[in-house]
């Protein structure tokens, strides 16, 4: 009997040790030191916010050949480093595909400047060519501006002339801002009304004013072209950018949750972008996307926000839809 037991946990170890090792992976690295400079985010005398490390993150999968490349593109600070990527990191390695997370070393970079776009472009190439990354099958993904930043990131090197452009196949966006007059609208409420911690309204909508020249009310053109997608643009300028591409949208309205904590309307609601941009792709002949809205009972999550909205998607799920592209 007891040889027997041993035979069967010995047997087991076995196995466990293997399934273990199937989907093994390599996390590398590769961060500058921070400067030793602070970037203005408000009016106020202590309104500045010190820059963070520029640089990437790379997952591999050890012992499969990679099919395809992930790309997150994470602030490297201020939040817990590579968070949104790191959840995929198993399912992507189990399908053969890497995982890369990229910064600059502006704090909260809404990729305002060109610098920063090439910044990120530099970087994904160096990446490509160090490890021998194939340029096919690869996904943008990700949620707050993580999500933001691969929009522009993808409208600044289709409209520029590099030799090196990736193989872009699709992309997948999570409950983030595509129509910053919208967003401008909704923060210039928050502000008035005064019910919430009003830090974040005011910081981004300094942030807009200062950046885009003015408020959508004096510089209109300014936020449309900024924006992914805008209900106010009539030529919505940037849809077509993503006429070819598989484009899969993640959101969770929680309508009653935001009206009774943040008091917002319907138009409060980064929702309303995802809908609208996906309406836009349809009429250009994108026939190709598709909208998932999370309810209650798919997260056990206290919180509904952006971030939440990511961490409660189901990744494997998700990694099947990635490889069936």
């Amino acid at each position: 009997m007891i040889n027997r037991q041993c035979k069967f946990i010995l047997t087991f170890l076995f196995i466990l040790g293997i399934s273990s090792n199937v989907y093994s992976q390599k996390v590398i690295e590769n961060y500058a030191p921070k400067k030793n400079d602070s970037l203005r985010i408000g009016k106020g005398e202590n309104d500045f916010m010190p820059f963070i490390q520029k640089g990437y993150t790379l997952m591999l999968p050890e012992d499969k050949a990679i099919k395809g490349v992930l790309i997150f593109l994470e602030d490297s600070g201020y939040d817990k480093k590579n968070k949104s990527s790191k959840q995929m990191y198993h399912q992507a390695s189990e399908k053969g595909f890497a995982v890369m997370s990229v910064s600059t070393d502006i704090p909260f970079d809404f990729y305002f400047s060109k610098s920063s776009m090439v910044s990120t472009h530099k970087i994904i190439g160096e990446v490509f060519n160090k490890y021998n990354l194939p340029n096919d099958n690869i996904f943008f993904l990700g949620a707050t501006l993580v999500g933001h930043r691969a929009m522009k990131y993808i409208e600044f090197v289709t409209k520029e002339d590099f030799d090196f452009q990736l193989n872009i196949k699709g992309i997948v966006i999570c409950n983030f801002t595509l129509d910053w007059t919208r967003k401008w609208h909704q923060h210039k409420r928050d502000i008035k009304i005064n019910r919430i911690d009003l830090w974040e309204p005011r910081f981004m909508n300094y942030m807009l004013e200062t950046h885009l020249k003015g408020t959508p009310i004096n510089a209109p053109e300014n936020y449309h072209s900024f924006s992914s997608y805008s209900f106010f643009d009539e030529k919505n300028r940037n849809i077509t950018i993503y006429k070819n591409y598989a484009v899969r949208a993640y959101i969770e309205p929680a309508i009653k949750y935001r009206l009774k904590k943040y008091v917002r309307t319907l138009y409060e609601n980064n929702s309303t972008d995802m809908v609208g941009f996906l309406a836009e792709l349809e009429l250009v002949g994108n026939k190709n996307t598709e909208l998932i809205v999370l309810q209650p009972e798919d997260t056990t999550s206290q919180k509904k926000n952006t971030q939440s909205t990511w961490d409660a998607i189901n990744k494997y799920e998700l990694m099947d839809w990635i490889k069936n592209q």
